[in-house]
């Protein structure tokens, strides 16, 4: 299954970016192979607004089920919950971290967004 997680860095040793739609990085991990590949996100961090949904369009297009992730606003919620991805938030500590704490179920799946728009 690939998982992804927002990331300030390109690597498993990145921080968890706390922000999902202004996130520096994406990095998709398939938790069978362990293979993981960064997804640049730099379109959104400076974005006026919509930053949520096109990151969120981003995280679609590539085949992820799982997000993990600090924060989650509304708008991007809705986009990635109609794209069939689970929404974890709360994430912390660097992404490899964060991939071993869904992988132990330590992680609470999100019923919806934990912060205002424009967070």
């Amino acid at each position: 299954m690939l998982i992804c997680i927002s990331s300030q860095g390109p690597d498993l040793d990145s921080q968890v970016d706390p922000r999902f739609g202004r996130a520096a990085q994406f990095i998709i991990v398939d938790t069978e192979t362990g293979e993981a590949k960064a997804v640049d996100n730099n379109q959104n961090l400076q974005a006026a607004q919509g930053a949520g949904i096109q990151a969120g369009m981003t995280v679609a297009n590539t085949g992820a089920k799982v997000l993990l992730t600090g924060h989650c606003g509304p708008k991007a919620y809705v986009t990635l919950n109609k794209a069939g991805i689970e929404v974890y938030t709360g994430c912390n500590g660097t992404v490899a971290q964060a991939i071993e704490d869904f992988k132990a179920g330590k992680l609470q799946k999100a019923a919806g967004a934990d912060v205002e728009g424009h967070w």
